[in-house]
């Protein structure tokens, strides 16, 4: 099996292609690199930023360079030792360019006789498709035809043969597709989708034929050597995810595979996934947990509720999922309900929505999954005492049918469910402490100690020690700096409620909790441009959907949100706060990427965070990356010199290196995991392990309180016999942590000449 030592996200578009990534593979291999690691290359959908909208599975992407531009920088890769894994997308592809789709058109074109029928999850038993395009129903009037084409505006359809004659009205009613109004696609959709997006169709990869007609490029390219690693894309959303990864491997026995699965604390991966690992999110949940400071809950939460934001979780959960159910993904929990038999249908629909809103998972994998199921089922009961008869039928059918279409499509509607109510919406609500609303994460739970992160990092090395961890994502909420940063608010409580208070008095956004994220966002992304502030507050006031949405606009509320920021972004009171919690928060960005890059797993590194990356969610963080600085300071690192810590980020930029650089050296080192525990009045604040018998890691957490307790004072971390040097400083070492930290706040330490 090929397993990189490291691997490096790169987001491909249009505008940073195959040639572009070929580009910098030379300095990646320099960086200490594995594999390149790479966004969807299949075509997508004309114009796409991200890939993940693939409309053709079966050839590379023409606008990333196509297939010959793919093989040079497959071969170029090769030629350096540089893997190259790439994301796939089994879940869905894009229908909003009907055209650019074959498959879809011509299932528009023939109905249930096109041969691409069945690779759509559609329900033809409800009658002709129905595609929510239209502004509303009265548009009908508007369609016109165009030779062989139905046309409205910009949209595009093939007409059934032998249907061209009439008006364009009747034109449409003969039809295999029926054309409405956009507002109605939530409850009358009759084919699965990617969340609510109508424009991405599901796929049945579950038919072989299906996997084989969607799989083959990518996986001609695997057998080819070209491609060492996949990375799989919502398989939450496949309706058979452990017999679609077991496929998977049979196709691809030595790629390194991990799963897009995110974990809640304390859930295992299903056992029966023949997949290496998954994405990371739950390293990341770990890993960040351990640099917050319990400490401050208190004060957070009296701040949220004294400005009006809800601190009571779970109930904030329940009423966003509850939104999701009732008003978002109404076709798809109506869809399941017909399939209860025997229960009056608005108690069926009631009781598939509470059991899904009370989900302590994205998904329960029936029957691994049994007990995950039992706990949605009671949480319902509980909520819903009147829905018993109900439930009781829903659970005895999905129990005693656990392969059957009911408990498969609850299955892969409840991690949609939970995304677009807990990820989506609670996390835009719930804003007490926003450096723990993260993918995989939980805002109820207030950092994480050093001796659960012990256990669970080797767990995670008995377990799955080829797993990829990650700090930064295209899909994190913030990237892994501006969460850094945001965590020394813990460690500040008091100090930033009372700033708080200050600037909402002056400035406050009328609403609480977009207030409060607000605030810790200024914060922990200053210096920000007043457009990306602006472009984030607005997405994330319309994910709330507390005042506006993505639906229904509140446009004097917007613009309200609007001229917020440049109110804001040159506050000298706020520039003085950001500087007490700068320095503090790069000693938490330091300390974290050197616990991802050595801690047990495969690190990722998300494109440009070598340096420091201040950037929040997409689209924000697809911005470009600018090479030829990083370049530039690899180059004097190269040369020996050991950077100051500073706005530059190049002192991030030598952690990354010298770790990968070990990593890639010496792999050797990084097996195994045992605690290492410092002594003394500051034990608390340093973090360190070792791998094998020669490697140990030691990085500052907590620092504000480090600081105000004196420093380090004579705190030591007791090292195994031997000469020990750090590879970060080439200097030889003690035990003595003052001595350790004086030059970085992290320590990479190698014994003897290994």
């Amino acid at each position: 099996m090929t397993v990189p030592e490291s691997t490096y996200r790169v987001q491909l578009r249009p505008e940073f292609t195959f040639a572009d990534a070929a580009g910098i593979a030379g300095y990646l291999r320099d960086l200490g690199i594995g594999a390149l690691y790479a966004s969807p290359v299949l075509d997508a959908a004309p114009g796409s930023t991200h890939g993940y909208d693939v409309v053709d599975p079966t050839r590379a992407r023409p606008a990333l360079g196509g297939e010959g531009a793919r093989q040079e920088l497959s071969a170029l890769l090769k030629e350096l030792g540089l893997g190259l894994v790439v994301d796939i997308v089994p879940n869905h592809m894009s229908v909003e360019v009907p055209k650019a789709n074959r498959w879809w058109w011509d299932v528009l074109k023939h109905g249930r006789d096109s041969e691409y029928a069945s690779y759509f999850d559609i329900d033809w038993d409800r009658g002709p498709l129905l595609l929510p395009v239209l502004g509303d129903d009265d548009a009908v009037a508007e369609l016109t035809v165009e030779g062989d084409e139905l046309v409205y505006y910009d949209h595009r359809f093939p007409l059934a043969p032998g249907t061209e004659s009439g008006t364009p009205q009747e034109v449409h009613e003969r039809q295999h597709y029926r054309l409405f109004g956009w507002r109605r696609g939530n409850a009358e959709l009759t084919y699965r989708r990617f969340f609510d997006i109508t424009n991405l169709a599901a796929v049945r990869v579950e038919d072989p034929k299906v996997f084989a007609a969607t799989h083959g490029e990518v996986l001609r390219w695997v057998a080819d050597g070209d491609v060492t690693g996949l990375r799989v894309d919502h398989p939450d959303g496949l309706a058979d995810p452990g017999g679609y990864f077991r496929r998977l491997r049979a196709n691809a026995p030595n790629a390194w595979i991990v799963a897009e699965k995110i974990l809640h604390p304390g859930e295992p991966l299903p056992q029966s996934w023949p997949v290496d690992g998954t994405t990371g999110y739950d390293a990341l949940r770990e890993i960040a947990g351990v640099f917050v400071d319990p400490a401050g809950e208190p004060d957070f939460t009296a701040l949220a509720n004294e400005l009006g934001v809800k601190t009571g979780y779970h109930r904030v959960e329940a009423e966003a999922r509850r939104l999701v159910t009732d008003r978002i993904l109404v076709a798809e929990v109506r869809r399941i309900a017909a399939l209860l038999r025997d229960v009056d249908p608005e108690a069926a629909r009631a009781a598939v929505a509470e059991t899904m809103i009370a989900f302590p998972v994205y998904r329960s994998y029936l029957p691994e999954g049994a007990a995950h199921w039992a706990v949605a089922i009671e949480g319902a009961r509980q909520a819903r005492p009147d829905l018993a008869e109900a439930l009781a039928a829903l659970d005895a059918q999905v129990r005693a049918e656990p392969d059957g279409e009911l408990a498969t499509r609850i299955q892969q509607t409840s991690g949609m469910v939970v995304a677009k109510g807990t990820e989506d919406t609670t996390f835009y609500r719930y804003t007490r402490f926003a450096a723990l609303n993260e993918v995989g994460g939980n805002p109820d739970r207030f950092g994480l100690d050093v001796e659960e992160f012990h256990r669970l990092a080797a767990e995670r090395e008995a377990g799955y020690p080829a797993a990829m961890t990650t700090l930064t994502t295209h899909d994190t909420k913030r990237s892994e700096d501006t969460r850094a940063r945001m965590a020394v608010l813990a460690e500040l409580p008091g100090e930033f409620a009372d700033a708080v208070r200050r600037w909402s008095a002056r400035h406050g956004i009328d609403e609480p909790s977009l207030n409060l994220l607000a605030w810790q966002t200024l914060v922990s992304t200053w210096p920000i441009e007043p457009a990306r502030l602006r472009d984030y507050l607005d997405k994330a006031a319309k994910e709330a959907k507390l005042r506006t949405s993505w639906t229904d606009h509140d446009e004097a509320f917007e613009a309200a949100v609007a001229a917020w920021p440049d109110v804001v972004v040159n506050d000298p009171d706020v520039a003085a706060f950001v500087a007490r919690i700068e320095r503090p928060g790069w000693s938490n960005s330091l300390g974290q990427k050197l616990v991802q890059l050595t801690a047990p797993g495969v690190p990722d590194v998300y494109q440009g965070t070598e340096l420091w990356d201040f950037s929040l969610v997409d689209p924000d963080n697809r911005r470009p990356v600018d090479y030829a600085v990083r370049r530039e300071i690899l180059a004097r690192i190269l040369d020996g010199e050991l950077p100051e810590i500073d706005a530059s980020g190049a002192a991030k930029l030598l952690v990354v290196h010298r770790a990968l650089k070990l990593r890639q050296e010496h792999p050797a080192l990084f097996r195994g995991y045992r605690p290492l525990r410092a002594e003394g009045p500051a034990a608390a604040h340093c973090l360190a392990y070792t791998r094998s018998a020669d490697l140990a890691v030691a990085v500052t957490r907590l620092p504000v309180g480090l600081e105000a307790g004196g420093g380090w004072r004579d705190t030591v971390l007791p090292l195994p016999d031997g000469v020990w040097t750090d590879v970060l400083t080439g200097r030889e070492v003690t035990s003595d942590l003052a001595a350790l930290f004086d030059r970085y706040p992290v320590a990479l330490l190698v014994r003897g000449d290994a």
